[in-house]
Parts: C-alpha cells; sequence; structure tokens
C-alpha cells in the first residue's frame, strides 16, 4: 500500500467565538494529538500515556503578498487509519511496517484574502507528524512565504540536548549542548534533530521529513517559546520559500516514548516519505570505502614509484581493497590537491575548476578498469559548486570513466535552493548509476526511501578534526546516536587506529591519532547508521592489527535493529542483524562502566560470540583489546567492561 499525500495548516489570529475540536490516537492507545481551532487561532496538544507533553501550541504560516494567514475557521473534517509494509533497500532494517492515524483539517480565511491550508497530522505508535498543504487560491498561482510559525509548547522544562549554531550558513559541525530549556536564550538558533527529556523519563526528539523544494527548520525560542525557524533563500533575509499551488511543506515530526532505544529505532521518517523513485536498484551496492585525504594518502616508504595523483598510488589502495573485501576506493587528492583540474585554493574551486578533466598523468578510466578487474569500485570526491555547473556532462562522463559514485562536499546550507540542488543531484546520479554522499551537508530527512541511492551524509563534527583539533573525544561521540543519527545515516570518518591516553594526544595532519579506545572505534561501526562506512587510515595500519578482521566483515546495511541499552549522555549499546548474523556495538563516554547485554533478542539455536573488549590496560594503551569466542543461546548474557572512552563488539554468527 502506498502512503498518499495529504493538505496542510495555517495559523493566526482572529475573533472567533467559536471553538472546534479534533483528536486522534495512537494505534497502540499511548499516543493522542488533538487540534482545535478557537478565536481564529489553531493549536495542538500531545499526550503520552495520558501525560501532558505539548500543550496548547499555536499554528502559523505569514506570507510576502497578504500578511499572516488570520480568521481561520475549520472545515470539515477526514480521518483515516493507515498501515504500510515496505522495503527499504538501504537502512537499519529491511521490512518496514507501520501503523498511523491520520486527520486531514480544511482551515480557511474568513476575510479577504480568502486563502486556504490543508493541515494534515498523523499519529504512529513511536510519534506524532504533520505537515501544511498549500491549496490553490484565487487569482493567485504562486506563493513566498515569509515564516511559519510552528510552536513547540512543552509543558514542563524538558532538559535539552542539542547543537546550537550562529546561522543558517553552517556544515553543522560543533559541540552538542545539554541545558534545561528555559535556560536556553531567546533566538538562539538549534540545530535538529534535537532530544528533549520530559519529568517521568519521556523522550521527544524534534526534526523534520520528506524535505522536498522547502527551506530546512531549526528551531528557537521566540518570546519563550519554541518556534519553528526557515532558512532563508539566498541574497536576502524575507522570503523562505517560494512555489506554486497546490504544495507540501516537509512532516514536523515529534518521536516520542519513555524508552529512549525506540526513538532510535523508529522509521517514521521513511515511513513518511515517496516510495522509490529508481526502477533499476540492482546496481545499487552499499559498501565500505577507503577515505585516503584522511590519513594522508599515505604508501609505504620503500615504494619504487612516485606517490601523487596517479594510477600507482590508487593501485596500492584498490588492491588493499580487492585483498580485504572492501567494496569501493575513494579517489580524493594528493598534497592538497583535488584529482581533477583547479586553480583555487583549500579545495574551493577556481575560475578554471573542470570536474571531467583529471589532473595530468591520472587517468581515471584506468583507475575504473583495474578496480574492476579487482572487483572494487572507484568513487570521487567533488566539490559541489565545481561540479553543479557541469552536471550533466560530468555524470555522463563519470558512467563512462566507470565510477560508481561521489561525495559532493561543502554545501553548507539547506536554504529552498540548495535543497532543490541536492535532490536534482541524486536524480540524475540515478541515470547514470551513481551513488552520493553528501559532505558539509544538513541532516537527512528519510528520503534515502525514495533515492536509495543516497547512501550517507556527514552534518556533524566527527574524526576528520583530529587532523586540527583536540576537541573530538567520547563525550562527543556518545551524544551523536542521540540527536544527529535519529535523523539517518551518519559519516563519521571512522577508523582511525592510532589510540593514545588523552594526555599523550597531540594534533597531526598526517596519520592523525585517536583518544578513544579501539574497541571504542570498531563498536561506533554498529552504533552508527551509516550505509558508505570509511575505513580512513591507510592498509598498513589495519593489516595484521587486532580488530580489523572485524571491519573486514561488518555490514553497512542491516535487516533489524535492537537498542539494548541507552542513556543519554552517558553509554548505549545496540545490536543490528544482517541475514542471520547479529552484531553488537557498545560505546561510553569519558567514564569507565561495565553493562551486562542480554541476548533474548537472538532466535533459537546456539550462536558462537566473538567477543572484543577493552584490555585491561586500556587506560594507558587504548589500542589494546582482548578477543575471546564463547558459545550463546537466548538465555545467555554477556558481561561487557567499557574502558574510559571504551567500547565493546560481538559478532554472533550461528553455530551449524
Amino acid at each position: 500500500m502506498q502512503l498518499k499525500h495529504i493538505l496542510l495548516i495555517v495559523p493566526l489570529m482572529f475573533p472567533f467565538a467559536l471553538k472546534s475540536q479534533h483528536a486522534l490516537t495512537s494505534p497502540d492507545g499511548n499516543l493522542r494529538f488533538s487540534i482545535q481551532v478557537q478565536s481564529g487561532i489553531p493549536a495542538y496538544s500531545i499526550t503520552y500515556k495520558n501525560k501532558p507533553v505539548i500543550a496548547d501550541a499555536t499554528l502559523g504560516l505569514e506570507f510576502l503578498d497578504g500578511g499572516k494567514m488570520t480568521g481561520l475557521k475549520s472545515g470539515k473534517s477526514v480521518s483515516r487509519s493507515g498501515a504500510e509494509e515496505y522495503e527499504l533497500f538501504v537502512g537499519k532494517v529491511k521490512l518496514v511496517k507501520d501503523r498511523f492515524r491520520e486527520i486531514i483539517l480544511p482551515l480557511t480565511e474568513q476575510a479577504e484574502p480568502y486563502r486556504s491550508v490543508n493541515f494534515i497530522a498523523r499519529v504512529f505508535n513511536d510519534g506524532v507528524a504533520f505537515r501544511y498543504e498549500f491549496q490553490p487560491q484565487q487569482n493567485r498561482d504562486s506563493f513566498r512565504l515569509t515564516d511559519e510559525k510552528t510552536t513547540f509548547r512543552f509543558v514542563s522544562n524538558p532538559k535539552v540536548l542539542a547543537l546550537f549554531l550562529p546561522g543558517f550558513t553552517t556544515s553543522h559541525e560543533g559541540l552538542y549542548t545539554s541545558i534545561p530549556l528555559d535556560k536556553v536564550k531567546n533566538d538562539t538558533l538549534m540545530d535538529m534533530p534535537a532530544l528533549f527529556e520530559l519529568p517521568g523519563n519521556i523522550y521527544v526528539a524534534i526534526t523534520e521529513a520528506a524535505l522536498r523544494d522547502y527551506a530546512g527548520m531549526y528551531l528557537s525560542k521566540k518570546n519563550g517559546v519554541l518556534t519553528s525557524t526557515l532558512s532563508s533563500l539566498p541574497g536576502q533575509q524575507q522570503v523562505k520559500v517560494k512555489a506554486g499551488f497546490p504544495h507540501k511543506s516537509p512532516w514536523r515530526v515529534l518521536m516520542i516514548s519513555d524508552r529512549m532505544g525506540a526513538l532510535i529505532e523508529s522509521n517514521i521518517l521513511t515511513s513518511l516519505n515517496e516510495p522509490t523513485a529508481i526502477n533499476d536498484l540492482s546496481w545499487i551496492k552499499p559498501g565500505m570505502s577507503t577515505f585516503p585525504w584522511w590519513n594522508g594518502t599515505i604508501v609505504p616508504d620503500s615504494v619504487s614509484w612516485t606517490p601523487g595523483n596517479n594510477f600507482e598510488t590508487n593501485k596500492y589502495y584498490i588492491d588493499f581493497c580487492s585483498r580485504n573485501n572492501i567494496a569501493y576506493h575513494s579517489v580524493v587528492e594528493h598534497g592538497g590537491h583535488e584529482w581533477y583540474t583547479n586553480d583555487g585554493e583549500n579545495y574551493q574551486p577556481g575560475p578554471n575548476a573542470d570536474v571531467t578533466k583529471p589532473v595530468p598523468g591520472l587517468d581515471m578510466k584506468a583507475i575504473c578498469d583495474y578496480a574492476r578487474a579487482k572487483g572494487v569500485g572507484v568513487r570521487v570526491w567533488v566539490h559541489w559548486q565545481a561540479l553543479y555547473p557541469k552536471l550533466d556532462e560530468a555524470f555522463a562522463l563519470f558512467e563512462k570513466w566507470g565510477l560508481q559514485g561521489m561525495m559532493v562536499d561543502f554545501m553548507d546550507r539547506d536554504d529552498q535552493q540548495m535543497v532543490n540542488i541536492q535532490e536534482e543531484i541524486l536524480k540524475k546520479a540515478a541515470r547514470h548509476k551513481l551513488h552520493i554522499q553528501f559532505h558539509g551537508a544538513y541532516k537527512p530527512t528519510g528520503m534515502h526511501r525514495t533515492y536509495p541511492n543516497e547512501f550517507t551524509r556527514e552534518g556533524t563534527l566527527n574524526y576528520e578534526v583530529n587532523k586540527w583539533d583536540t576537541i573530538m573525544n567520547a563525550d562527543h561521540d556518545i551524544n551523536i546516536p542521540f540527536t544527529r543519527m535519529l535523523a539517518g545515516s551518519t559519516d563519521y570518518h571512522l577508523g582511525g587506529f592510532r589510540a593514545v591516553a588523552e594526555k599523550d594526544f597531540r594534533v597531526q595532519y598526517l596519520k592523525p591519532l585517536m583518544m578513544s579506545t579501539r574497541c571504542h572505534m570498531l563498536a561506533m561501526y554498529v552504533v552508527l547508521e551509516n550505509y558508505q562506512g570509511m575505513l580512513c587510515d591507510y592498509p598498513e595500519a589495519y593489516e595484521g592489527q587486532p580488530g580489523f578482521d572485524f571491519l573486514r566483515g561488518v555490514p553497512v546495511t542491516w535487516d533489524e535493529t535492537r537498542v539494548l541499552h541507552a542513556v543519554p549522555g552517558k553509554y548505549i549499546c545496540i545490536a543490528r542483524r544482517r541475514n542471520n548474523d547479529w552484531y553488537l556495538g557498545a560505546i561510553t563516554n569519558r567514564e569507565a562502566r561495565n553493562i551486562t547485554v542480554d541476548l533474548g533478542f537472538l532466535g533459537t539455536g546456539t550462536f558462537n560470540a566473538e567477543i572484543y573488549t577493552d584490555a585491561a590496560d586500556a587506560g594507558k594503551h587504548p589500542d589494546h583489546l582482548q578477543q575471546r569466542s564463547m558459545p550463546v543461546t537466548k538465555k545467555s548474557t554477556i558481561a561487557l567492561p567499557l574502558a574510559i572512552g571504551g567500547g565493546a563488539v560481538i559478532h554472533l554468527k550461528k553455530s551449524l
């Protein structure tokens, strides 16, 4: 059954004595969403297990022509129950089964200019989503939206875990802040997803789904109330969205549960997106990739050839991939210069940048042909401003060479124009059988269901920073599953195999160091959802090293996900299944702790558990780990000691 798109809402003020109220309850009965229009103003409330969460949160839209919508009256509502079952080609689960209840509520102004909007709400067992559908207007064929005043009025003072930003032009890379909501300053821009912890251990995450032909949304406090804030179109500050009628906003999503793990397991974002727009999916192959830029494109000192943007350097990494079942090699740069012609500096495009012209001496087709013969795919890094002016020409050439995908970097915006550029890149890349990894980009919004050639996004501070700063540590890592990862696939520059104690850490651009333990690094490949995992270090850093055997086999997409432990800011343990094998990853913050995992999620029979834990001396030597095997069943438990900044992984394989 295909989900149907519906209509949307409006706001704000006019004296109407008439009051209309409509309510929806989730299929399991735990969530209740109600909307009322009183005195011409629509507002909604949410309860969870009979406890109020959001109360009298007003809704509103404002336009360049005609100002704010006022004096609204609700028309006849339409309600329905829905159920959908679908497969994700790339995702944290393979099969999704979601049920919801929905209401479509028309809202119309009772005075000139008689504008109308449909408000659509859906209530799932794990959250609430609503959107606006802009209806055709008399004597108008388009609109210019200047503000969307969607509010989120919590009944209590929740603790916030969020990334605060200085402005809309951002790579979304920064440290997270934990603070009571009443201590957040007015007009402070808050990135999404943001997590709110209410009294009684009720967790609410706010984000958006199906961001298409619209401005990206943030949160900020306006007059003490949490309110939506949209990115402005380039070159001005007033207009956020330009569109013709009819048009739809993204879904405004509140994931809600008293079990934090339910928010991480939720598929609400993909369920709010359209089915795949790509007919032939056979060429889409998620997998792990090298990314030599991170390590400095290191090659052995003993080689007889000169390292650089050349065939031999790339052959060295391709051979490494072939030996170790690594799906992709990334061609990026060498010595600070991109693989393509560019007269700019610091990877920024100059006036003569050209992604269709490799630097002298670099034969991209020869590299792709060699890699194909070795069973390895090739992908490239590009700056979006160098790519976009030649998008069609470049994609046709990339397909001719035999490339299979690319990282598109330095997007740094989520205004309506950039949102449309990204969708255009995905559409056209699919025509040429290319997958996409967005860097310096905004959060996912579930669109990998529609475009499964979108493998991953960055949009978070990650281990690339170890090349130039000391701020990355386990306290930051532990915040990601509870914030950014709630939106989806999270690229994090994983794979550094040189862990040192914090007192010994130093910044180095080549062969960067890591602060957390090697087991913490291994576990991040399971904890994080990422369909294009990276092995960022160089071949000699991996081969023969403890733990690399785990990375050689860990999947990047999953059939099932279970969150076993989840305490924001402290620790998390996630189990993920691929076919009949389970992989379990646990990480902690900068506190050592012991956790016990119950293997009740296993099926019948006996499994062999290959267990990797921090060594007893991991405090001094964080690269040290212990490895052991043992038979287990679904009745077993396993104790996992986690060192400071530590972690653990388990591969559970069913015994024959």
